[in-house]
């Protein structure tokens, strides 16, 4: 059996998670990030899964639905999604940790006949066939084992870190190390068995990672390693999830999407085949279908049904669903969420200041610029990097058609309120008000 942990808030990830959550935030074009777990599922013929939900579970539920692009609408078996619940004589309260999670969903796992279970992570990015990986757990005799692989030491502080003997026992464990001692890090997918979980989860030990591996460990337990060296990748913050996407687009990418042997499925609409009209320049791109491109596109990922107009640039960027780049608006190294309208001739990503957000500055600090679902764009606006544009914002939100790299635009108006009052500091409030005057009469 397989549990998914997908309730994941994914902060790093700034809007693209506010209203979603992690896993359910789309990629590659018509995929979902879970939709690689899944996928890796029924391809390793594990077909009873159950999915752990948490934050903001409405999109990843309407995506999964009974699973059937998956092939998981089954009477026995197939996918559940749980959330977490109130039961009489213990406190309301979120999941504390991962292991906290399967904690409270034991009971489902006791009812299952698997003995095995395989605990996942639904927000990384990776091909991957679980059966060796059980294989290796069951031949050991193991209570638990990891799959690690090796990363780039500057990303190690942030993972679990650990030193395997000549038997690929595991001898030493840091979680979330500041300096970490090797370059050997678990990817936060498990094999245990179920009389192992049973043992090991406790209240007490809310994590996986930083509390049931180490006392495992300390109390003597077989802990194994299963080395991985495929493709993996963990799209936790804008810039991962923009290298990530954009490293689909090489000529021989790490993770190949058109591997008939590994298909990776999606919930995906019907929609009409992608159109490039006669005006319309594409280069190393990828067009889902139901996008009408008459403009350039270059070096970007759009999703199904984006409208790129006549004389519109997209370049080295990421348009979700159904979003519009109207004509002469150019979009350059940016990230825009689902229907996101770009008006006539505006700008997202001008000039070359990158100094970070003000509001985000550990979040967006490469240059990338991200808006928010069902923004709207004014025409003429010049957007410059880093900048975040919160979900549902409107024309009358912009204070300016002039947003300073490092800044925000958000809903309701804050940034105008914000700017008002910093201008009539200054002796400006006069000048300010007939400005706010106009733009609602406009």
């Amino acid at each position: 059996m397989a549990v998914v942990l997908a309730g994941g808030e994914g902060e790093r990830l700034s809007i693209l998670s506010s209203v979603r959550a992690k896993p359910a935030v789309p990629f590659g074009g018509k995929y979902r990030i879970i939709d690689f777990t899944l996928s890796n599922c029924v391809n390793s013929d594990i077909d009873d899964v159950l999915v752990l939900t948490q934050y903001a579970p409405r999109s990843l539920a309407d995506h999964i639905g009974l699973g059937r692009p998956w092939d998981l609408d089954r009477n026995e078996g197939g996918v559940k999604l749980l959330q977490p619940y109130l039961a009489r004589g213990r406190v309301a309260e979120w999941y504390r940790g991962t292991a906290d999670a399967v904690l409270q969903n034991l009971n489902v796992l006791e009812h299952s006949r698997a003995d095995t279970i395989v605990i996942l992570a639904g927000d990384h990015i990776y091909k991957m066939d679980y059966q060796p990986f059980v294989q290796a757990h069951r031949r050991r005799r193991a209570d638990v084992t990891i799959a690690v692989r090796r990363v780039p030491l500057a990303e190690a502080s942030r993972m679990g870190i650990l030193a395997l003997d000549e038997n690929d026992r595991v001898v030493e464990w840091q979680e979330k190390p500041k300096q970490p001692k090797s370059d050997l890090a678990s990817m936060g997918v498990y094999v245990f068995s179920k009389r192992s979980l049973r043992r090991w989860l406790d209240e007490s030990l809310p994590d996986f990672g930083a509390n049931v591996i180490p006392a495992m460990l300390e109390g003597g337990a077989r802990v194994f390693g299963y080395r991985f060296d495929g493709f993996w990748q963990d799209v936790g913050t804008i810039q991962s999830y923009w290298e990530a996407n954009l490293a689909l687009l090489g000529d021989h990418p790490e993770l190949d999407l058109y591997d008939k042997e590994w298909l990776i499925h999606t919930r995906s609409e019907e929609r009409a085949p992608a159109k490039v009209g006669p005006t319309a320049q594409v280069h190393r791109s990828m067009i889902s279908h139901g996008c009408v491109i008459s403009g350039t596109v270059v070096n970007s990922v759009l999703s199904p049904g984006v409208k790129v107009e006549v004389g519109a640039v997209v370049r080295d960027s990421i348009v979700m669903f159904d979003s519009v780049i109207r004509s002469g608006a150019v979009v350059d190294k940016a990230i825009l969420d689902k229907e996101v309208v770009v008006g006539q001739g505006a700008i997202v990503g001008d000039g070359d200041d990158d100094r970070p957000n003000r509001q985000e500055p550990g979040r967006l600090n490469t240059g990338i610029t991200v808006v928010g679902k069902r923004s709207i764009i004014p025409r003429g606006t010049r957007i410059g990097r880093n900048v975040k544009i919160e979900e549902g914002v409107r024309a009358t939100d912009f204070a300016s058609r002039s947003i300073r790299s490092g800044e925000s635009v958000l809903r309701g108006g804050s940034t105008r309120r914000r700017r008002a009052s910093a201008k009539a500091a200054s002796g400006e409030a006069a000048s300010d008000a007939a400005t706010a005057s106009a733009a609602q009469e406009g």
